[in-house]
């Protein structure tokens, strides 16, 4: 069974290092000196056991993650890949990082941040926040940990009433939740071993991951390759002709073998594969999630940033609509030139237009005329150079965007393409 990639995130002081650390606790994947040095920074006290994953110094003293730390750990039946993503608002850009690849969210719940004596249970903004952008990045499964059940008095009822509010924000968010599991990632209860309880007889955290599936890359899809690297052979290949250049780059979804018709976007050239090379070595085929290296019957001009693509399959465009993931500390406007890489090539962009924002907490477009931080939107957006870019829903590669500040550097946004209708293009 393949490694599981899954992120915990969640509203700041919800739990999600302290949850990993019992993880790796509990499956003894901490070392020995790390172990010691916890015991003796704790002097007697209950070890913390969140210090294994907020290594800076900044996020030691403020007591909260500011970047994203992976851990690794494995039990029996499966190995995992951590990512403990920020909960404060202000590195929300950190989670979108964290959540792109992975295969599976948990989603923290503070069980004492949340006022069990309404009749409908009202969630915090970042749980909320959190679990649409994972929604968004389409991260195959979604995971419910309510944290601090131990503080509850009554655990039973006050777990019930906080898991029907987080089943009605799922399901009215359309969000793929596999499991909501009640856990003390303080003392361990139904982390790794299920809660022994008259009230609880599900499965424990550890349990749910165990089974979850990972991400599986389109391998039946036409082929989508973004050139990354162009190499100049040493020696000429046999039957080229041709001191050959080999194109590398990581398939993003299809697969190709020696005799397939490709065609490179922008320049909508064709050619036929005349060798196909993974890890230097000459293949008999490649396909999504390897990296792999094309040689072409005939010289093209093609470099990086360049797609290779089967024939008629995709199309580039100057202008698309898109959901706008908005991450920078300055509101997005319509009208002002930002920078967007495509893969592995960046271009001018601007936003032409601010379509609708969405309101996380009655999950309803609203009209707006620009984008605060933290806000998720639908825009339209326009390059400079025409980009192959394709629906997110189908192509996690050619439909994800980065937006970067052209003054400040920074990143402003994550940009998923939204299925695109058959306009006429505006010019520049």
């Amino acid at each position: 069974m393949q490694a599981l990639r899954f992120l915990t995130a969640g509203s700041v002081d919800d739990g999600k290092s302290t949850l990993i650390g019992r993880l790796l606790f509990d499956s003894q994947a901490i070392l020995a000196d790390q172990l010691d040095t916890l015991e003796r920074r704790a002097a007697g006290s209950p070890i913390d056991l969140s210090l294994l994953t907020d290594g800076l110094e900044a996020e030691r003293e403020q007591g909260i993650t500011i970047d994203v730390a992976y851990r690794y750990f494995a039990t029996r039946t499966r190995k995992f890949i951590i990512a403990d993503a920020p909960g404060h608002e202000q590195y929300t850009r950190n989670m979108v990082t964290a959540a792109a690849g992975s295969d599976a969210a948990v989603v923290l719940v503070d069980v004492t941040k949340l006022d069990l004596g309404q009749e409908h249970v009202e969630l915090l903004p970042q749980t909320r926040r959190h679990s649409l952008l994972a929604h968004l990045l389409r991260v195959p499964s979604i995971v419910f940990a309510v944290n601090k059940i131990d503080a509850l008095d009554n655990p039973g009822p006050g777990f019930a009433k906080v898991k029907a509010a987080l089943e009605a924000f799922a399901q009215a968010a359309g969000l793929n939740v596999v499991a909501t599991i009640p856990v003390s990632a303080l003392r361990g209860d139904n982390v790794t071993q299920p809660l022994a309880s008259d009230w609880w007889q599900g499965e424990s955290l550890l349990q749910v991951l165990e089974r979850l599936p990972t991400l599986q890359e389109r391998t039946d899809a036409p082929l989508s390759l973004p050139v990354q690297y162009v190499q100049k052979d040493a020696y000429q290949s046999a039957g080229t002709g041709f001191q050959p250049r080999v194109l590398w780059g990581r398939i993003a979804h299809g697969a190709v073998k020696a005799g397939d018709t490709i065609e490179v976007l922008p320049s909508k050239q064709t050619a036929v594969v005349a060798e196909v090379r993974v890890a230097g070595d000459v293949a008999s085929s490649a396909q999504a999630g390897t990296s792999a290296g094309l040689v072409l019957d005939r010289q093209l001009d093609v470099s990086r940033g360049d797609w290779i693509v089967t024939p008629g399959s995709a199309t580039s465009t100057r202008q698309f609509p898109a959901t706008l993931a908005w991450l920078d500390t300055e509101p997005a406007k319509p009208g002002r030139k930002y920078w967007v890489r495509h893969g592995n090539r960046w271009v001018q962009a601007r936003i032409s237009s601010i379509d609708s924002v969405l309101d996380i907490h009655s999950l309803a477009a609203q009209d707006a005329h620009e984008l605060p931080v933290n806000a998720i939107g639908k825009v339209t957006m326009e390059v400079q150079h025409e980009l192959p870019v394709e629906p997110f829903a189908s192509n996690r590669v050619g439909g994800a965007l980065i937006v970067v500040d052209p003054a400040s550097h920074r990143t402003s946004g994550a940009l998923l393409v939204d299925p695109i209708p058959a306009t006429t293009e505006e010019d520049w």
